[in-house]
């Protein structure tokens, strides 16, 4: 395919679009309107001397200034990091330092988020490469780093030259690691645009007669690539800037949308705000992921009421919307994660965790992926990227799922430690590295938990010498950590449950559940 059908530029020049393009906060934004608003980004992003290969971070809410910027990028040669807006000083200052940002993009204000007081808990010798801050929704903002006005939509620069090369890294996501902090994992302007045409495709999307309600962060791989499959498709995107669920429901009845993807508690929190028997008699398609218990309940609720939830697979370095359940599956096969590859050219496997031999149909074991879709690696991180990926390819996800025989597949957990908490996938030593920070903490370990209905995680540390307070230890991490992130409990112990084996000695995770679960318990 040659290189312009596979730009991020070439999935907004469709002839037969519907219009507007996007709908931002009830204020339409026009096809038109829209290319020009990435040709002024592009031109601004050249006059701050950001170039081939220079990374920029955008932190910044779901917002037209966000698209734009990423496909300016794209157009000027650059990366960009993408940072959730959720994120606090320590999740910040570790990804403009994994990236090496140059340039980052940042709220004003968001709601209860002081993007400057997170910001101020940064080093500034931490990050060195980062340069200065784009401020959007105000002059300025008090910073370490000096300060520029995002005026791209307000002033005219001069126009700046194309140097965008579909294979080389567009944007990076972040994604769970096994050490502090996340990896970074980057795509290239051909791996996102072919999958948002499959998912077009896919979804046999018509401009004229689907519109999707875009209420999941761009800033993650579920946001962006259901955002960049209608973008292909031409169809109107309705965006909520973060999700609310009242906003959600008005869009949802309001404006004939079609297709939505969220988490289950999403739908669920929709769902309980309407007493109407069936509310959205145009919903066609909810492509969701379980995250929280009684899953199965909400998506027969759902289902009764006219709002049919789609189980779906992917991840970071395949991309969300990796697969989906299809139509004219069985109820009880349609809300189970998996489901079809939406690209024709992937393939999915299993391998069994014990022989290491491919399992045949029916049998677990760790699926492996390979796709159009499939990441470049993780950026700076040959290593790692070299782990992740066979010798013939495939994507190593780490995640346990079977082959169904008709060539779907079934994703039924997750194979290593890492936790899912508020609908993110986080790494338990991320958490524990925090907590070792700290005063008076000499070892930490953290566990996810089901307590009252919702995935939380519990901390068991033990002490340096003196006990720390725990009041203390949860309002440092509350300043260093997304809230989700935060643990619920936090005990004190004398020593973590170990087992001896021919690895060495491992700790005893599923043991330290059952204690979490034990001590709740009698609270």
């Amino acid at each position: 395919m040659h290189a312009d059908e596979v730009s991020l530029q070439s999935l907004i020049e469709s002839e037969s679009a519907a219009e507007p393009a996007f709908v931002f906060d009830g204020t339409p934004v026009s096809r038109a309107e829209f290319a020009g608003k990435v040709g002024q980004t592009t031109a601004w992003l050249a006059a701050q001397g950001i170039g081939r290969g220079d990374v920029v971070a955008v932190w910044l809410v779901n917002r037209v200034e966000w698209i734009a910027l990423l496909l300016a990028a794209a157009r000027r040669g650059a990366i960009v990091a993408a940072v959730n807006t959720r994120y606090r000083s320590a999740e910040v200052e570790h990804l403009l330092k994994l990236s090496g940002a140059k340039l980052l993009m940042i709220e004003a204000a968001f709601r209860s988020i002081d993007f400057a007081a997170i910001l101020a808990d940064i080093a500034r010798d931490e990050v060195p490469a980062l340069q200065k801050l784009a401020v959007v929704g105000a002059a300025t903002i008090p910073a370490q780093w000096p300060c520029v006005h995002f005026d791209a939509f307000d002033k005219p620069y001069p126009p700046a030259l194309s140097q965008g090369e579909v294979d080389l890294p567009v944007l990076l996501y972040t994604t769970s690691g096994t050490t502090k902090g996340p990896k970074l994992v980057a795509h290239s302007q051909r791996t996102l645009a072919t999958h948002a045409r499959a998912v077009a495709v896919a979804l046999r999307l018509s401009p004229q007669r689907h519109a999707l309600l875009a209420m999941l962060p761009f800033c993650g791989t579920f946001g962006m690539t259901s955002l960049l499959g209608f973008i292909a498709a031409g169809a109107t995107v309705h965006v909520l800037d973060a999700f609310e669920a009242a906003p959600a429901l008005k869009i949802l009845g309001e404006h004939k949308i079609t297709h939505s993807f969220g988490s289950d508690e999403m739908f669920r929190r929709i769902l309980a705000l309407t007493s109407a028997p069936r509310p959205f008699p145009h919903v066609e398609v909810c492509g969701f992921a379980a995250f929280q218990p009684g899953w199965r309940e909400l998506a027969a609720e759902a289902e009764a009421r006219g709002l049919p939830l789609f189980g779906l697979y992917g991840s970071s370095e395949v991309q969300a919307l990796f697969s989906i359940a299809r139509p004219g599956d069985a109820f009880a096969d349609r809300i189970e994660g998996g489901g079809q590859p939406m690209s024709p050219d992937a393939k999915v496997r299993v391998r069994d965790t014990e022989t290491r031999e491919l399992a045949a149909p029916g049998v677990s074991g760790e699926i492996e992926i390979s796709a159009p879709s499939r990441f470049l690696g993780y950026f700076g991180n040959p290593e790692a990227t070299r782990d992740a990926i066979t010798s013939d390819g495939f994507f190593r996800t780490g995640d346990i799922g079977r082959l169904r025989g008709d060539g779907s597949f079934v994703y039924e957990t997750r194979a290593g430690d890492a936790m899912r908490l508020g609908g993110f996938l986080v790494a338990p030593g991320e958490i524990e590295d925090e907590l070792k920070s700290c005063d008076g903490v000499a070892d930490a370990q953290v566990v996810a938990v089901d307590l009252k209905g919702q995935a939380r995680c519990v901390a068991f540390v033990i002490p340096a010498d003196a006990p720390p307070q725990q009041e203390t230890l949860i309002a440092r991490l509350r300043e260093r950590l997304a809230g989700y992130k935060v643990p619920a409990r936090l005990y004190i112990v004398d020593a973590f449950p170990v087992t001896d084996s021919a690895n060495g000695v491992k700790i005893q995770r599923a043991k330290l559940r059952a204690m979490a679960m034990e001590r709740i318990a009698t609270e």
